[in-house]
């Protein structure tokens, strides 16, 4: 597998309670850590990927260090307690990019989440920048190309820019030209967009691409009204779902470590109220979470809320 690499042990540590009760276990201790990459011998578990790569951070003028993003994932989730849905996490290590090659990087995120849907296994990468997105997304579409497939983003920003070149504002503008490339549907529908974050340019070209955004304030003030119905849409007119979590949508005092902190934000309790339905629909086929930089992380506070996030999601993909 281009551009792979073992997950360094020191990742999958924690406290040891097994002397309590059998089941006095947490996510190190139930995790299988993969020491080759294969994923035709892990059918139907779910697939966790590191993308340890922040040149579309670097290319879209923000704060590098994303790409230490998925061993501080790591580390912070290994030592949670290990519940239902927690034994089926298989660790199948990370794609690393080389300074520079993006493209390249994004190209050997697709073929190795490819070749985990293609042994029916879930896929959850851990970012990196939010170029992640076009990696993991395209190799969704590619896996279900006669399926439905929705993509949902959490996010302060639409990530639709028009540039010369690929960086983490842009994957979702090539996942749409990848769906015109393919003469299918670009169902993207971004939850949490902030019109502070984005300018009127990437509100217009949300509208040419007939994308649904709840805003920030939507979900804030009008939840059951803007952000449910939209999700018992999403669930009843798509065969997949990909979901795509920025953590910039936290705001600021929940989540300072990322490459640009929202001003106002979502609160995880309100994200948790998308999340859960989703997942529990059964047809959430792929997540990531991106834009983690430790490099501003204070006492892993921050590491701590998105590992959270991952546990949650693997527990309810039960």
């Amino acid at each position: 597998m281009n551009l792979w690499k073992p997950v360094a042990p020191a990742c999958w540590q924690g406290r040891d309670d097994s002397g309590e009760a059998a089941n006095a276990l947490r996510l190190f201790q139930t995790v299988t850590q993969a020491a080759t990459f294969a994923p035709e011998q892990h059918r139907g578990k779910t697939a966790l990927l590191g993308f340890a790569c922040d040149e579309g951070v670097k290319r879209n003028q923000g704060r590098a260090g994303a790409a230490k993003g998925p061993f501080a994932l790591r580390t912070a989730l290994a030592n949670m307690a290990s519940h239902g849905g927690h034994q089926h996490l298989v660790d199948l290590g990370n794609i690393v990019a080389r300074p520079e090659a993006l493209e390249q990087a994004q190209q050997a995120l697709h073929d190795a989440v490819l070749a985990c849907q293609q042994a029916q296994m879930r896929t959850l990468v851990f970012g990196g920048g939010h170029e992640t997105a076009f990696g993991h997304g395209s190799a969704i579409l590619d896996a279900f190309p006669h399926e439905q497939v929705a993509i949902i983003n959490l996010d302060a920003h639409l990530d639709l820019r028009h540039a010369a070149r690929a960086s983490s504002g842009t994957p979702f503008r090539q996942l749409a030209q990848q769906c015109d490339t393919q003469q299918r549907g670009f169902h993207y529908t971004c939850f949490g967009a902030s019109q502070a974050a984005n300018t009127q340019a990437l509100w217009d070209e949300a509208t040419r691409r007939n994308v649904t955004v709840v805003e920030d304030l939507a979900l804030l003030n009008a939840f059951e009204t803007e952000a449910l119905p939209e999700i018992k849409r999403i669930i009843e007119q798509h065969d997949r779902i990909y979901l795509t979590i920025d953590l910039d949508v936290l705001p600021a005092w929940e989540m300072a470590a990322v490459s640009a902190p929202a001003a106002l934000g979502v609160p995880m309790h309100l994200l948790l109220r998308i999340i859960e339905p989703l997942c529990r629909s059964g047809k959430v086929q792929a997540v990531d979470l991106v834009e983690f930089n430790p490099a501003f992380d204070h006492a892993g506070q921050g590491a701590k809320a998105a590992a959270r996030l991952a546990w949650q999601i693997l527990h309810w993909w039960q």
